[in-house]
């Protein structure tokens, strides 16, 4: 599991919404394989985002924007997910 300190996880939050805007400036998020249990993503917008095998046990996803996110194999048990938005999101294997 790949650990991110908050300001790791901000920046990669930060350049993923440039990315939304315009596919040439920020990146895509890549949080595959991230331990990001108990983290604050309420509100986020991560569609399209890679959240392969991600660790979001106990993670804050309210109104968070997840659509056409790979979440496939991540483990989202316990996760606070009031109101997400999962339109086209692939939850393949994740344990929910």
């Amino acid at each position: 599991m790949i650990k991110y300190t908050y300001e790791e996880l901000t920046k990669i939050l930060e350049d993923h919404k440039l990315w939304l805007n315009d596919n040439n400036t920020g990146k895509r998020a890549d949080l595959s394989n991230a331990d990001l249990r108990y983290a604050y993503l309420g509100y986020a917008k991560l569609d399209g985002a890679k959240l392969q095998g991600a660790n979001l046990s106990i993670a804050t996803l309210s109104d968070a924007e997840l659509k056409g996110a790979d979440l496939r194999g991540a483990n989202l048990k316990g996760a606070y997910m009031e109101s997400v938005w999962l339109d086209g999101a692939d939850l393949s294997d994740a344990d929910l």
